[in-house]
């Protein structure tokens, strides 16, 4: 990363090198934060210089302070204990970090192209079935680490991988057929077969005979019966209807769509293959391969029946996905009620010979206060009318703050705080954490939530409209702390890139952009801007409107519209 940031970090590991006298591996020195401000802007733990030198870390500490020069950026050094702290040069950090951000505006914080191609799949629902809001964080998750990986240099394709055959088609088109042949159909049709879904799971439940209905209309769709693929496909294009709605209101892009029934035939020849290699084998009828020697028990790759199952169209999806896209890696974004599965998998893959770079990432549910949902109990919230009352909310806020608005404008800004609202609470949390949604809580316009950072880019819309930086700027009149720690924490955005996408951790980025909103509410309550004189005004409106830029860059990151005015 060309960033002045790391410049900063490279200018105090050579003057700590210089300060020890001796030639020492530079990833060995670390650099941190500080406890408390006031000891200074960066901290260098001394413990493994302790070890190369046979001195305390804090007689190195104290040694090193006073032979660190005002160099640079470096203004002075102090020690606490085992840290040495380093007080950084107020005017260099701003100009340099400052006018980089200005010149390079919306590509603040990308980092250079490499050459790995990888591909992202993410998402991944069931055709047949409703969309729920435990489904929107997957694809609020996946969109945004598309967004990121781009960001970070990669090259990036992202896909979805739909079931859009297998048991709960089958149940579903049973049920529609038996009990609901002659209905009307409602507008949307999509979520009315999830309805349908839901009932069928539940009559079968009611009487476990009806399942060898259902076994029947499974045989007979993967047979290619005329009659029933004729429904599937008429019912399929239903679902499919209400997902690219769906992904338009979450702007969640494929560059592919897989289908499960693609890559059924070609799963099954490759499980005949395993048979004749002898890698797989008949056990009670089914065929499986036995894992049990790498503690991973025993994988079922195609059921007594004949009928395939999620493994027997993966180990195709895989092949595919490396020998038609040339990638050189996958990614899966899958729930982690799927990660013991995924470890059988890839060592399938790996006993096949097929050696290719896969990672799953997993996440935890979205749950309700009563528990979590699942589509085949009912326990459910669709995503849509999810969405409509959080809307709904925001609308009711938005018309009590601006009675003068026209409802056209009113409902658009309502959308873009609602999708910020149910995205950013759906990143903020660690992928391995359970959310527990709280819609007034992710609507505040107060904490960590998606609409504070909207109104506190809008709050700096509203001050630059009134008056905006021109001319040479004197960057010696940003010499208040605040305005120092607004600058470091800015610079530090292309940092935070590269850890997003290193942790598969969008949640990181999230929670750096809370804390650099935080930072300006502070410095615009307590700094003086507008009434400033006229230098200091000038580098003061500069330097919001660049703290702008790194908010707009990053909410842009998590799928989330800024807001001219809130």
């Amino acid at each position: 990363m060309d960033y002045t940031i790391i410049k900063v970090k490279q200018q105090i590991k050579e003057a700590v090198q210089k300060a020890l006298g001796q030639e020492i591996d530079q990833k060995h020195i670390e650099i941190g934060v500080p406890p408390e401000k006031d000891m200074g802007d960066l901290a260098i733990p001394c413990f493994y210089f302790a070890k190369l030198l046979r001195l305390s870390p804090n007689r190195i500490a104290e040694e090193l302070k006073n032979k660190i020069r005002p160099v640079g950026f470096i203004e002075s050094a102090n020690n606490a204990g085992p840290y040495l702290n380093i007080i950084l040069n107020k005017k260099v950090l701003a100009q340099k970090v400052l006018n980089e951000i200005s010149k390079k505006g919306e590509k603040f914080g990308s980092l250079k192209s490499d050459k790995e191609k990888i591909m992202i799949e993410y998402s991944n629902p069931n055709t047949h079935k409703e969309f729920h809001i435990g489904h929107s964080r997957n694809a609020i998750l996946g969109a945004s680490l598309v967004n990121v990986y781009k960001f970070a240099g990669k090259k990036v394709i992202p896909v979805n991988y739909i079931g859009d055959i297998g048991s709960h088609v089958a149940k579903c088109l049973w049920a529609l057929e038996k009990f609901h042949k002659d209905e009307p159909l409602p507008e949307n049709k999509g979520k009315y077969l999830g309805g349908i879904y839901g009932e069928a799971v539940r009559r079968i439940d009611e009487n476990t005979e009806l399942k060898k209905e259902t076994d029947e209309v499974q045989q007979k769709l993967e047979s290619g019966d005329k009659y029933w693929m004729a429904l599937w496909k008429k019912t399929k294009a239903w679902s499919m209807d209400e997902l690219k709605e769906i992904y338009k209101l979450l702007n969640a892009k494929f560059d592919k769509i897989f289908f499960e029934s693609e890559v059924e035939k070609p799963g099954k020849k490759i499980v005949a293959e395993l048979m004749e290699r002898g890698i797989a084998e008949k056990s009670q009828g089914a065929v499986v391969i036995n894992l049990e020697k790498y503690n991973l028990r025993t994988l079922l790759l195609l059921k007594s029946d004949g009928s395939s199952l999620y493994s027997t169209k993966e180990l195709a999806l895989a092949q595919l996905k490396f020998d038609k896209y040339k990638i050189d890696k996958s990614i899966v974004i899958v729930d982690n009620r799927q990660g013991f599965y995924f470890q059988q998998f890839f060592k399938t893959l790996e006993i096949m010979g097929f050696d290719k770079k896969m990672e799953h990432i997993p996440y935890e549910f979205v749950t309700l206060k009563d528990g979590a949902m699942s589509s085949r109990s009912g326990n459910i919230v669709p995503f849509e009318d999810f969405f409509e009352k959080v809307v709904e909310l925001a609308k009711a806020e938005t018309q009590k703050r601006h009675q003068d608005w026209n409802g056209e404008k009113i409902s658009d800004v309502s959308q873009k705080i609602a999708l910020s609202a149910i995205k950013f609470n759906m990143i903020k949390t660690n992928n391995s954490n359970i959310i527990v949604f709280d819609v007034e809580e992710a609507l505040s316009f107060d904490g960590f939530t998606g609409p504070y950072l909207q109104y506190t880019i809008s709050r700096i819309n509203s001050i630059l409209k009134k008056e905006s930086p021109k001319g040479e700027i004197d960057f010696a009149k940003l010499e208040n702390l605040l305005e120092k720690e607004l600058i470091l924490k800015a610079s530090n955005f292309p940092e935070i890139i590269a850890q997003c996408q290193k942790e598969n951790q969008p949640s990181i980025l999230a929670k750096y952009l809370f804390e650099l909103a935080k930072l300006f509410s502070n410095y615009y309550q307590n700094i003086p801007i507008l009434k400033s004189e006229q230098e200091t005004k000038k580098a003061r409106l500069f330097l919001i409107s660049n703290i702008r830029q790194v908010l707009i860059n990053g909410i842009s990151l998590l799928g989330i519209d800024v807001l001219e005015e809130m």
